[in-house]
């Protein structure tokens, strides 16, 4: 089969989006495509028309014909299978299968078309891959957000900065203009006495003073004698609330972070992550950190297709007087898990008494390393054994009438009480949120990734299982796939833990702290 083109072409014969797969002239392709609404007739039932040396296979939908150029000796079977895929992923990129909807999503189509077919060849693809590659995630995007996001927090850094100075320059001139209406207070027993002849006939008596007095104040001095009795003169001079420029840049900033989450953007509040935060910096003189990150793939009809886990044991040594020791661990001894040791730590100890040493003892560990330390011990586990997975998830979605009813529900082992689980569902392209009817649990809609995210705070005993049921508009059911779960565990596989701290040079072993964590790197349901 080798496919020359595709089109959109709309009912007068219009090319509305053209994609040439093989070396062909511009006039040939163009020849072939404005020759179509000639050789279709009306009322016909066919799909295909075929000419002298082309075949074209075609499908009405709506406003438009989907088109396929191929040559004559190419298997009618497959061409016809590849116009059925090309069906269903157009709809994924224009809501309207009209002209205005199909110039508007043209450069989207043409990506999608060019993941379904390949140097004319038919790729072995989903509609759900062919969406997953054309939104495969974009190192200039991420740049560019990240630079969004700096601009944003530099701006917010900016305007802080700004009120701040405004605050202190109003403080200051406050001060200043304090010792003008000391002045003034030494002359109250007259403005007491005009006070009420000064208030009938709405003359104000510092118009006298401000009148070649020398004082230098004209419209403060103004305000001063129109006010009430017994008002001390400070209330004058004190900044109004809400003024300046802090209140009005504020609404601006958050006119525009609003704008941005509401096109789906997630947007920090604060402008520097608070230290608390992050993870703590060390306080022991030794610390030791367990890390395993787990990589998970199930299949959607059930079964396992991937389970790998990988863990680092790191090191942090304050002090380089408390670097010569030795490090004692357990484990829970799964003859599934290998490990491996640095190439600076005694094997033979490490095999025969699970010791983790120096190979030579008069060289301390290194004191003051960055992140979580330096690396002692890592170890895999790998397995088929679908009952080692820590959460299983099973998608149900079925397509009734005009709507399509999706059930997803959850179940969790009993090894792990799992921490801010993310179950992420992609959507089909959506105006509007989905009706959810049933969730246990938090969810939120990203209208800009279409994507619906499924929330629970923690799983434990109390909630080993759990549902969510929605609805949305007719899609193909491979469309909610694939499913990404993310989550994080203080308990690992291999249960490694630090039994003591060894000196190696006598007195009391150094005060030591452990950190343990279980995070997913990618898990997702194919």
């Amino acid at each position: 089969m080798v496919v020359l083109a595709a089109s959109i072409t709309s009912k007068s014969g219009k090319a509305l989006v053209s994609r040439q797969f093989v070396e062909m002239s511009r006039i040939r392709i163009e020849g072939l495509l404005a020759a179509f609404p000639k050789l279709i007739g009306s009322g016909k039932q066919h799909t295909y028309v075929e000419t002298e040396n082309v075949r074209y296979v075609y499908q009405p939908m709506e406003g438009v014909y989907l088109l396929l150029v191929t040559n004559k000796q190419s298997n009618i079977l497959e061409d016809l299978d590849t116009l059925r895929l090309l069906s269903k992923v157009v709809p994924e990129y224009s809501a309207s299968l009209d002209e205005e909807g199909i110039c508007k999503n043209a450069f989207e189509l043409i990506f999608a078309f060019d993941e379904v077919i390949s140097l004319g060849h038919k790729e072995n693809v989903t509609v759900a891959q062919v969406r997953q590659y054309c939104e495969m995630e974009s190192h200039e995007e991420r740049l560019h957000k990240l630079v969004l996001q700096s601009k944003i927090n530099e701006t917010k850094d900016v305007m802080k900065r700004k009120a701040n100075e405004i605050d202190k320059s109003k403080i200051e001139r406050g001060k200043l203009e304090k010792g003008g209406y000391s002045a003034l207070q030494s002359m109250s027993s007259m403005g007491r006495m005009d006070s009420g002849f000064s208030n009938d006939m709405g003359i104000s008596s510092g118009n006298t003073f401000g009148s070649g007095s020398g004082f230098g104040i004209t419209s403060e001095v103004d305000s001063f004698s129109t006010k009430s009795k017994g008002r001390p003169s400070a209330a004058v001079t004190a900044p109004a609330k809400g003024m300046g420029m802090k209140l009005g840049k504020s609404q601006r900033a958050n006119q525009f972070l609003e704008s941005l989450k509401a096109e789906g953007e997630v947007i920090v509040e604060d402008v520097r992550p608070s230290k608390a935060a992050a993870a703590p910096p060390p306080t022991d003189p030794v610390t030791l950190t367990v890390e395993e990150k787990i990589n998970v793939a199930l299949k959607r009809d059930g079964g396992l297709a991937n389970f790998d886990v990988q863990g680092t044991l790191s090191l942090q040594v304050l002090n380089q007087d408390d670097g010569f020791i030795q490090v004692q661990i357990e484990s829970a001894g799964n003859p599934e898990i290998k490990f491996k040791t640095h190439p600076n730590i005694n094997k033979e100890l490490f095999s025969s008494e699970n010791i983790l040493g120096s190979k030579d003892p008069n060289r301390p560990f290194p004191a003051g390393q960055s992140g979580d330390g330096l690396g002692l011990l890592k170890w895999r586990m790998q397995s088929k054994d679908e009952s080692a997975v820590p959460l299983t998830i099973n998608c149900w979605p079925s397509v009734s009438g005009n709507e399509t009813y999706v059930s997803i529900e959850y179940e969790a082992s009993s090894m792990f009480d799992l921490q801010n689980v993310v179950i992420s569902v992609p959507l089909p392209a959506l105006r509007e949120a989905p009706n959810v009817r049933q969730v246990d649990g938090e969810w939120r809609f990203d209208s800009r990734n279409s994507i619906l995210e499924w929330s629970i705070l923690l799983i434990d005993n109390s909630n080993r299982s759990g549902s969510m049921e929605f609805v949305v508009p007719p899609a193909d059911t491979s469309v909610f796939f694939p499913i990404s779960v993310r989550f994080s565990a203080t308990s690992t596989f291999s249960d490694m833990k630090v039994a003591s701290i060894v000196p190696l040079k006598g007195g009391a072993p150094p005060k030591f702290s452990q950190r343990t964590q279980l995070v997913t790197e990618s898990y997702q349901v194919m």
